[in-house]
């Protein structure tokens, strides 16, 4: 028989008993559906994360203290004060840098008016801008001469500025830090960053202010930095790096009191971090294919047994053991490739809905819905096989027996 004519029949087949093909569909629709939208899920919160990474700074090498060791205890990462304004001011001196900018940072309860947050006080130079990639939504950010008179101005990111109830109007208006009174000068664009670490929740003030009114102590604890060229960053790095050890006389084996970390680096490690998620997200799904595929073979395999006069008749007016097999083989792929299509649709549907919720967007591969449709169509052949040979093998004189 021609494969027409066996598409025809199947299709007709399948009308005959329409609830029975639905809900045979279900598991694969429900597993196509599950491939498309989790993948696209994996991969939207890997551009989410890197996203984020990307608008932490151009070219960023982010130079951190280290630890120290007393009494053979190890502390904490950060613990180390070995890293100073001076250090960050040597680092701008060398080649293919662009911009430097020393941060320290601690915790503040910021009050303006009946409003209040505690957050994220953070003690910066001019450069961060730059440097961290900000842009100002009302207002200046930080001058020179406020980092050199000290004088108490702050920068509200834009959840800050949100959580205050302050707009545009805000701008010169006092509000209190830690007790201390604050002009608010700026407030920074959104970056739409959130959690606990926010770009977008923190009050940005001249770092001899914060070390005057709120730490103690002239160290830093990060040093961004912002390299001129993407192709120069490990060249730069290891500039920073020997320049650091002769400042802080680290020779011979003695360990760094410093860490570098590159913007590469935790792109690298989110992006293998996302492939993981998305793999193993798509794992989680394809086992419901698989269950659709079981319950294609258990269908086709009671579709045998109701149809096995009909099956010995067409045997003997001369069907052959293959148009018997390519038939309900054909059946098992048209049940899959239907409930692929509506699969996809379902999936691709349900990852705009989860794009929008997330605030990644439409996230969308053609590649995985590829994958997924070839996938269903496999599960189609792989657990439609075995009842399709059933079928083919039947003696057509026990087949015209059968009651």
């Amino acid at each position: 028989m021609k494969i027409l004519e066996l598409l025809r029949l199947s299709l007709s087949r399948l009308r005959s008993s329409r609830l029975r093909t639905l809900l045979t569909m279900l598991g694969i629709i429900i597993g196509v559906a599950s491939v498309v939208a989790l993948v696209s899920v994996g991969q939207g919160a890997t551009s989410g994360i890197t996203n984020r990474l990307q608008s932490l700074g151009t070219n960023l090498l982010t130079v951190n203290a280290g630890s120290t060791v007393r009494n053979f205890t190890r502390s904490a990462a950060g613990s180390a004060t070995t890293l100073t304004v001076d250090d960050a001011g040597a680092i701008a001196a060398l080649d293919g840098i662009a911009a430097v900018a020393p941060e320290s940072s601690t915790q503040g309860l910021i009050v303006a008016g009946t409003q209040n947050t505690t957050t994220t006080l953070l003690g910066t130079t001019p450069a961060y801008q730059t440097v961290r990639n900000y842009s100002i939504w009302q207002g200046t950010f930080l001058t020179g001469a406020s980092v050199d008179y000290g004088l108490r101005v702050a920068v509200l990111g834009s959840t800050t500025a949100d959580d205050l109830g302050l707009d545009a109007s805000a701008i010169g208006k006092d509000i209190r830090i830690a007790g201390v009174p604050f002009q608010v000068i700026g407030i920074l664009q959104s970056k739409g960053s959130s959690g606990p670490s926010s770009a977008d929740d923190q009050v940005i003030i001249p770092l001899s202010t914060l070390q005057d009114h709120f730490a103690k102590g002239k160290t830093v604890r990060t040093i961004s930095i912002s390299v001129a060229s993407s192709d120069g960053i490990e060249t730069a790095k290891g500039l920073v790096t020997t320049t650091l050890e002769q400042r802080h006389g680290i020779t011979g084996t003695k360990a760094d009191d410093f860490t570098i970390q590159d913007q590469a680096q935790l792109l690298e490690t989110a992006s293998s971090v996302g492939d993981l998620l998305s793999i193993l997200l798509a794992g989680i799904a394809s086992i419901s294919l698989l269950v659709g595929g079981i319950g294609i073979m258990n269908i086709m395999l009671v579709s045998v047994r109701e149809r096995t006069r009909e099956i010995g008749i067409r045997k003997a007016i001369g069907a052959r053991g293959s148009d018997i097999l390519l038939q309900f083989l054909i059946e098992a792929l048209t049940i899959s490739l239907i409930g692929g299509l509506i699969g996809i649709l379902v999936g691709i549907a349900g990852t705009a809905i989860i794009g929008v919720i997330a605030g990644w967007g439409f996230q969308f591969n053609p590649v995985t819905v590829v994958l997924a449709l070839v996938f269903s169509l496999a599960v189609g052949v792989i657990f439609g096989v075995w009842p399709a040979r059933q079928a083919a093998r039947l003696d057509p004189i026990v087949a015209l027996h059968f009651e």
